[in-house]
Formats: structure tokens, C-alpha cells, sequence
């Protein structure tokens, strides 16, 4: 079976049927993962930009099949109807009219000149491929392409036969040319998955982060490589974990990925290739106490300060040492446990460190990290605009956040309550309000800013029509959450902190004061929204929101 990148694909085409002409292109890559042997690489929606004369060229070229060799070939899909004239083969569009040979040259042409930039990488062939699995073409002889290089309805079925008797398996290698070239195409694939779906529900949402930090942050180059992240949520910290994360794996290097969230560790981890290692501080340490022949007492009050102390005191072994340490959700960690974690990573390993102060909602100091490189990256690429704007208002000057969604409108809505009875309907309403603005019940998540014991929505299983899930407390044989049945998240801003969804009502916000500790829980539930807000708030709370931001 060809190897698929992104990963996480299955997740978003499963859930894209909706989506007309992409579903067509999550079939065909669906018939390439099967029918292609795993000497193959597949990179899916690999987008390219150039400057050029001045201005910005955008394309795109649907599929770019590697061989083990490191040879290319690309192929563009038209869905769909063709036209055939003395000209070629071509493709309208709502606007215009366009010729499918001149986009395809012009494609192959701008991802050349950007791939032969690249050290070793002047000779790789590269070849061309059409696949129209919709039209017959009828005038092969004008359409403009050798007849060869066009797979249309009536071979749509050789597809993954023809692409090998052009590009070859090839003899493997471990040249630097092969890894640069993946390398390149890595660097320019903008289908990155989103660690952020929902729980519960691995959606393998899409995020488009042009020059965000999966990029930027990783051509830094310094040694020891020893680099702090101090970014806002949205800024892509966790899509560089995961870039970080892959690249580790790729060149047959064990990462390492600890967080202090179980959810975050437990979507991370379906999402994640195979061949590290992801859990949370308090599961690694567990993991070892169980694998020296200790079974951890979780009833004791004091289990888990225990389980850290005991840890802290065996040797680490070969194979309790990574290549590459990730830790995400710094500002939740400790001195001790940031001493925990760095005595798991190889000398002259590679280590990553990604926070953000104002999502402390557990009052930890920050840690020290002498010696590392430091980088903020200020700039929400998730939220939309009118969120942030609200958050702008709030919090103090040394906590900057620029707006840099791709959403203008005004997708922020208050409603108020004054007991709990009114508080279920306001919830109720929010939940409308989405649904009457086209989201699904799964693209939806209601996250209440008490924590699950104080909460008087956790004990309903049923608003209205809707039916609730929650995490059940327990984990099956596969280490995987349990939630209880329901088509609508519940979820405590504590648990939700580091996910995200693409609307959330923010329930249940109730404070006495606007300090410190209010605004960092309203930035965390606010922040989690990708596309619609609607918060739920006291009354008496409301009043001071409604004053702070004038």
C-alpha cells in the first residue's frame, strides 16, 4: 500500500462527502493508497507559489506520486465535463474558460523551477499526467497531451497501472537527493492536519497556515537545537509538534511528545505516524513504574505526587531515550516535571518546547529554560476576527494577539441568564442559532467554563432535543477515551483547553471580578472557536463584560 500524505486523510474524506468535487479527488486517492505498492509515496493537494515579474503566481497540482528513487510524476484531475476543440482539451470554469494543457505546463513548470532550487535536486525527472476519470476524450490527437499521458472514463480503472509503467518503482535509496525531495514536498503540502478536532471524533480538520510555524520555526537552524515557543492560541503550535513530530520519524529517528492534557495526548495520537511515542508526563511516567515490575496504587490521595517522585528516581535506560522531545502545553508543566521530561532526550537530541501564558488556568509559575532560542508568534490564524478583536480588549499589554483569521464577519453572540433554569434555555438558544446557521450537531461543542463538579449542566444528559456526550471517565483495551452516546460535546474548558471546534457555545461564565483569572478562562473557551461564538453569561457578569469592553 502506498504511504498517503497527509496523514489523517481517511478522517477528513469521511466526512467530506458534502464536498463535491474534493470527494472526487478522496476517491481517487483512496484507489492510489490501495492499488499502488508501498515503494510509492502519495502527497495529495500540493499547492505552489512563486514570484514572479513582480507578482504571485498561485497553481495547483492535484497528486505527486515519488517513487523510491525519488522520480515524480504529477497528475492533474478534471472532474467532470471536458471541451475538446483544435486548441486542446479544456475546462470551464464560472468565470472562464481554461486550457487544461497550458495550466497542467504551467503547474509542472513552477514546481520545477522551485524543486531544481534545491541542493541535489537539478536532475530529478519529472513527469506529467492527466486523469479526467469523468470525460472520454474523443479527439486524442488535438487534445494537446500525448495520448499515453491521459488516463480518461475509459481507463480510469489503469489508473494506478499506468502511473507505474511511467514512473517505475525504482531501487530504493537513501540519497540526500530522496530526502530533499520529500522534504520539499513537505514543506509545501497545505493540507496539515488540525490537532485541534473535536474529541472524541478524529475529523482530521484542514488548516491552510501560509508561512505559519510548522514552516518558519523549522528552518531554524542552531545546535544544541533547543527551542522555546511562546505562542498564541491559533498561532499553529501544535501543527508545528506534529511537523516536528514527522520529520523525526522520517529520517528513522523516536520522537517523543508529552503533554499535560489526557485529550490533547489521546487525539495527538491518532493523528500522529507511527514510530514515537505520545502520552502525557503523568502516563510516560506510569509506563515506566509498570515496565521496572511496579503497579502504581492510584487510590492512595497523594497517587500521582507519588508516582512523579518514584519516577524521577529510576535510571533511564536505551529504551526510555528519544531523538526528538516535544512538549506542548508548557505553561502547565513545572521545574520538576520539565526535569522529568529533558531526561528522556538523547544529548545531542532535538528539543521543543511550546506554551502559551495566558492558557495557565492552573497558576503554575514558568518555568526556566537557560540557554534555549526563543520564539513568539503573536498572530491567531484559527479564531475568527471579531473574537479576537473582543479578546484585544481584555487583556493587559504585555499579552499581544493579532487578528490573522480568514473570517471578517461578526461571529460573536451574548446571551444572558439569571438562574439555572434560564441558563439550560439560553444554552438551548446558542445551540439554534449554530444549527440555524448550517453546523452540524458534530461540528458543535458546548464547553462551560466551570470545571465538571460545579457545573449544573453536566448532570442533564438531554437538552431539549439534543442529546449530550460527555467523557465517561474511563479508557478501552486501545487506551482510546469512552464518551457516553449523544450528538452534541460537553466538555469543561479544563478538558477542552488545546482542541477546538468550529462552533462552540461558551457556557456557564460566571465571575465576580474580571481579573486575572477570569480573562484567562474566557481567552481559553473564546479561542477555541474556529469559525462561530456564542456566550453564555450571568447576568451580573455580563454587566462587567459588556462595561471592560465599552
Amino acid at each position: 500500500m502506498a504511504i498517503i500524505v497527509p496523514d489523517g486523510w481517511r478522517e477528513f474524506a469521511n466526512n467530506a462527502a458534502e464536498s463535491g468535487a474534493a470527494q472526487r479527488e478522496f476517491e481517487t486517492l483512496a484507489a492510489l493508497a490501495a492499488a499502488l505498492p508501498d515503494a510509492y509515496t502519495v502527497y495529495h493537494a500540493v499547492h505552489w507559489t512563486r514570484l514572479e515579474h513582480g507578482y504571485s503566481v498561485y497553481g495547483e497540482i492535484d497528486f505527486v506520486v515519488v517513487n523510491q528513487a525519488g522520480a515524480l510524476l504529477l497528475i492533474e484531475q478534471k472532474s467532470g465535463f471536458l471541451e475538446e476543440g483544435e486548441d486542446g482539451l479544456k475546462k470551464r470554469y464560472a468565470e472562464k474558460t481554461k486550457s487544461v494543457p497550458i495550466q497542467m505546463a504551467r503547474s509542472r513548470a513552477a514546481l520545477q523551477h522551485k524543486l531544481y532550487a534545491r541542493p541535489g535536486c537539478r536532475d530529478v525527472p519529472l513527469e506529467s499526467l492527466l486523469y479526467c476519470p469523468d470525460y472520454q476524450v474523443k479527439r486524442v490527437e488535438t487534445a494537446g497531451l500525448a495520448a499515453e499521458r491521459i488516463v480518461d472514463a475509459r481507463r480510469r480503472d489503469q489508473l494506478a497501472a499506468v502511473i507505474v509503467a511511467i514512473l517505475p518503482p525504482g531501487e530504493a535509496s537513501s540519497a540526500d537527493t530522496v530526502r530533499q525531495v520529500h522534504r520539499f514536498l513537505r514543506d509545501i503540502v497545505q493540507l496539515e492536519t488540525d490537532v485541534s478536532a473535536l474529541i472524541g471524533r478524529a475529523r482530521g480538520l484542514v488548516t491552510r497556515i501560509s508561512g505559519g510555524l510548522a514552516h518558519w520555526a523549522r528552518q531554524l537552524d542552531f545546535q544544541p537545537y533547543r527551542l522555546r515557543v511562546t505562542g498564541t492560541a491559533g498561532s499553529g503550535k501544535t501543527q508545528l509538534a506534529l511537523a516536528e513530530y514527522r520529520a523525526a520519524i522520517d529520517q528513522g529517528q523516536r520522537p517523543l511528545y508529552l503533554c499535560y492534557n489526557r485529550p490533547l495526548a489521546d487525539h495527538f495520537q491518532l493523528i500522529a505516524p507511527p514510530g514515537g511515542h505520545v502520552c502525557t508526563l503523568h502516563m510516560l511516567c506510569d509506563q515506566r513504574l509498570r515496565a521496572s515490575g511496579e503497579i502504581p496504587d492510584f487510590k492512595q490521595p497523594d497517587a500521582f505526587e507519588r508516582l512523579l517522585t518514584r519516577a524521577a528516581t529510576l535510571p533511564i535506560t536505551a529504551d526510555w531515550l528519544f531523538d526528538t522531545l516535544i512538549v506542548d502545553e508548557g505553561q502547565d508543566f513545572t521545574e520538576a516535571w520539565r526535569d522529568l521530561a529533558l531526561r528522556h532526550l538523547q544529548p545531542q537530541g532535538r528539543a521543543l518546547w511550546l506554551e502559551d501564558p495566558l492558557q495557565n488556568l492552573y497558576g503554575r509559575d514558568p518555568v526556566e529554560l537557560p540557554g534555549w532560542v526563543r520564539l513568539r508568534a503573536n498572530s491567531n490564524f484559527r479564531s475568527p476576527r471579531s473574537v479576537v478583536r473582543m479578546l484585544q480588549s481584555l487583556l493587559p499589554d504585555e499579552f499581544p494577539i493579532e487578528a490573522r483569521g480568514a473570517l471578517h464577519a461578526s461571529e460573536l453572540t451574548v446571551l444572558s441568564y439569571r438562574d439555572g433554569a434560564e441558563l439550560t434555555q439560553q444554552v438551548k438558544e446558542g445551540i439554534r442559532l449554530c444549527l440555524a446557521e448550517g453546523y452540524k450537531k458534530a461540528d458543535i461543542a458546548v464547553v462551560s467554563y466551570s470545571g465538571r463538579e460545579k457545573s449544573r449542566l453536566f448532570p442533564y444528559t438531554q437538552l431539549g432535543p439534543h442529546s449530550l456526550k460527555t467523557f465517561s471517565g474511563h479508557y478501552d483495551l486501545l487506551g482510546q477515551p469512552l464518551y457516553t452516546d449523544g450528538d452534541l460535546l460537553l466538555e469543561s474548558v479544563y478538558r477542552f483547553k488545546g482542541q477546538a471546534a468550529p462552533a462552540i457555545v461558551f457556557a456557564e461564565i460566571d465571575f465576580e471580578r474580571l481579573d486575572e483569572r477570569a480573562v484567562r478562562k474566557l481567552f481559553v473557551g473564546a479561542t477555541r472557536a474556529m469559525m462561530k461564538l456564542v456566550l453564555v453569561v450571568s447576568e451580573k457578569s455580563a454587566k462587567v463584560l459588556l462595561e471592560r469592553l465599552g
